[in-house]
């Protein structure tokens, strides 16, 4: 049988996508052959430290009507970097036509990054070989995030305190830094000051405080009831989403 390579390239449609990929009909190309879903890490960002590697799964569900053989899955993120699974991508069936390929990869930052480009949008290179031969590689068939790994703080002050009286919530905003193994001051991002009511099991926003230069946060409040405080950041496509442990106030 004639072997017979189709290429696919999904463009800002797939650019959107934060960690995930259902693939729409059309990635069936002049056949049957075609990659029906591809996901990263559970859905969720790689979030990366310091020092300590994040080993994750990268999965492509794809069908052909003579079955799936095998599949390649390559990662590319900013700055040309690259990250290739560790051993063979393993493919599982799920029915006579349709196979679930997975490759087990480590980004790590100790060891593979020398600064903190990689952090951001990558996107994964995904190539199926049906049991026909016949072969579909889809360029950019999924996107996910790598991010700086992010700390915050909360801390209210004075306490115990009257009520009525006027509270300072303080916190600093902190992410890593893959250049100096260390974590150091985010500035000038936006975190939400939030509050949780005693016997509560919710919090709720209170208002929006934005750091200084220095990543430090700064707020107050009228003491009303006991409860507890904390920050939120939301995170971006560098930094991961992080909230502070809580900060239990005695109102008086």
């Amino acid at each position: 049988m004639q072997h017979r390579t189709r290429i696919a390239v999904l463009g800002s449609a797939l650019a959107v996508a934060a960690a995930g990929f259902a693939a729409p009909s059309a990635l069936a190309v002049d056949g049957d052959l075609k990659i029906d879903k591809v996901t990263v890490n559970g859905g969720k960002p790689i979030e990366l430290g310091t020092t300590a590697g994040k080993t994750f799964k990268v999965t492509v569900t794809a069908t052909d009507d003579s079955g799936i053989d095998t599949a390649d899955i390559t990662l590319y993120g900013p700055n040309s970097h690259v990250a290739l699974p560790q051993g063979a991508v393993k493919c599982e069936a799920s029915s006579a036509t349709t196979s679930a390929c997975t490759g087990t990869f480590t980004l790590d930052p100790d060891t593979d990054f020398y600064d903190n480009t990689p952090a951001g949008g990558w996107y994964v290179d995904a190539m199926v070989t049906a049991k026909d031969i016949d072969s579909l590689l889809v360029e950019k068939a999924a996107s996910f995030k790598v991010q700086r790994a992010a700390k915050l703080t909360a801390n209210a002050a004075p306490e115990p305190i009257k009520k009525g009286k006027t509270l300072t919530i303080t916190g600093a905003l902190t992410r890593a830094n893959w250049e100096t193994h260390k974590y150091a001051a985010y500035g000038n991002q936006s975190a939400t000051l939030e509050f949780k009511k005693k016997g509560a099991t919710a919090y709720t926003a209170v208002k929006t405080v934005k750091a200084d230069s220095r990543g430090n946060l700064k707020t107050t409040v009228k003491a009303t009831v006991d409860g507890s405080f904390r920050y939120t950041f939301a995170g971006n496509s560098t930094t991961s989403a992080v909230k502070a442990a809580g900060d239990a106030v005695d109102v008086r």
